[in-house]
């Protein structure tokens, strides 16, 4: 039997798999400096990193001295950002027929009203685009109205032709267009608003129905390559981390690789780790029968320890819903995932929630940030401390007020 000793992490390396996020990958390594940093200074512990230089795929070395023990991690982010980007139309009518489409979908299926069963944060913060953008035309069309009626009764006023066709043609013509440019107007400061962004993001995952679109797939794979090799290595851990709409991707991408044997039984262990998920949004789709395989196979799985990880004051995620359960596929023999809230109340100070709690999107980024009251959940020595994730979750109970009860319509699944 391996002796406490050796079952310490030296060297590991990490795979980060983003949401739907079109921004270039540096973002979360500079999220890692600053965040690394505020949380070492709290934890009294020691954390570095260094950027890689080298030509490939895009990460970063992390040293860390915690609790002794001195560990060494190579980050890596598995890119899928131009392919976010180009499902992100800047067309503003594309963006309303897409409002249209996934609506009817979500709505036709059954599956919007299976999800307000769940959380009500992620339903709402699904709706928000659909009633953000219908505001938006709404405000655009009485602005674009009244700039025609008023104009029609001014130009009319002086010449006589208040009912004139000419007059009102122009006078609608010139309302359009200020209506375009209102909506365009709004478009311009989505930085803000977040609607087209969210729109776009729900849309990717609804157009196929939860199936997988081609380019996806084939990115899915790749991925499924890096990691392979990286479990050939001379590691101690290879840590895989999927946030948010990440999470079902690296699900595929984990379950694809035991199918195929490509986990050695003699190599490094196999960490999992999702972050604000949100499954559901996806494996309640009819056509998610892939997705909702993976789930059901990765779930009894021996190679691997899958840590699932939410909070309720995340308003963007499914939080504590069990994701293999929720969708109605856990098998007889489910060990996984061992799901616990990083309570977000508890482990940030008052003062530090209070400044917090209204900023839905930064919170959906807290599980990868530094907590002024930090529990049992930290991410960065999760990343880049001594224990491997099995180990330092070993013995560790789910929190109580998980939901694991079945809510999908849909439970068909594809084994490949």
């Amino acid at each position: 039997m391996a002796t406490a000793e050796s079952k310490r992490v030296q060297r590991r390396r990490v795979f980060y798999i983003p949401g739907y996020d079109p921004i270039h990958p540096r973002r979360y390594r500079e999220i890692y400096r600053r965040e690394g940093a505020a949380q070492a200074a709290i934890s009294d512990y020691e954390i570095s990193l260094t950027a890689k230089k080298s030509k490939g795929p895009y990460g970063w070395f992390v040293d860390a001295k915690m609790d002794g023990y001195k560990t060494t991690a190579d980050f890596e982010v598995l890119v899928w950002s131009d392919i976010v980007r180009d499902s992100m139309s800047n067309s503003i009518l594309a963006t309303y027929l897409q409002l249209l489409r996934t609506t009817w979908i979500y709505i036709s299926t059954g599956t919007l009203f299976r999800l307000m069963k769940l959380r009500k944060g992620p339903v709402i913060a699904a709706l928000y685009p659909v009633g953000m953008l219908a505001l938006q035309l709404i405000v655009a069309l009485l602005i674009g109205w009244a700039i025609a009626s008023g104009l029609g009764w001014f130009v009319g006023a002086f010449s006589g032709e208040v009912s004139g066709p000419l007059v009102r043609t122009s006078a609608t013509l010139i309302g359009l267009v200020a209506v375009v440019f209102i909506l365009r107007w709004f478009q311009a400061r989505d930085n803000r608003l977040m609607a087209y962004y969210l729109m776009h993001d729900y849309a990717y995952s609804a157009r196929l129905r939860g199936a997988n679109p081609p380019e996806l797939d084939a990115r899915l794979r790749e991925f499924g390559g890096r990691i392979a090799d990286a479990l050939q290595q001379d590691v101690d851990e290879v840590l895989v981390i999927g946030h948010s709409s990440g999470a079902h991707l690296a699900v595929t991408v984990l379950a694809g690789l035991i199918r195929a044997g490509r986990v050695p039984d003699d190599g490094p262990a196999l960490g999992f780790l999702s972050l604000g998920q949100v499954v559901p949004m996806v494996s309640f789709l009819p056509a998610a029968d892939q997705l909702r395989g993976d789930l059901q196979y990765l779930s009894a799985r021996d190679e691997l320890a899958w840590i699932d990880v939410s909070a309720p004051g995340d308003g963007c995620a499914f939080a504590l819903c069990d994701p293999v359960a929720v969708s109605g596929v856990a098998p007889a023999d489910k060990k996984w995932p061992l799901v616990f809230s990083a309570a977000f109340t508890q482990t940030l100070s008052p003062e530090r929630w209070k400044e917090l709690k209204r900023r839905y999107f930064r919170l959906h980024f807290q599980y990868l940030c530094a907590f002024d009251r930090p529990g049992d959940y930290d991410y960065f020595r999760i990343t880049a401390g001594s224990k491997t994730l099995a180990d330092r979750y070993n013995g560790r109970r789910p929190s109580k007020s998980r939901i694991d009860k079945p809510v999908s319509r849909f439970t068909s699944v594809t084994t490949p």
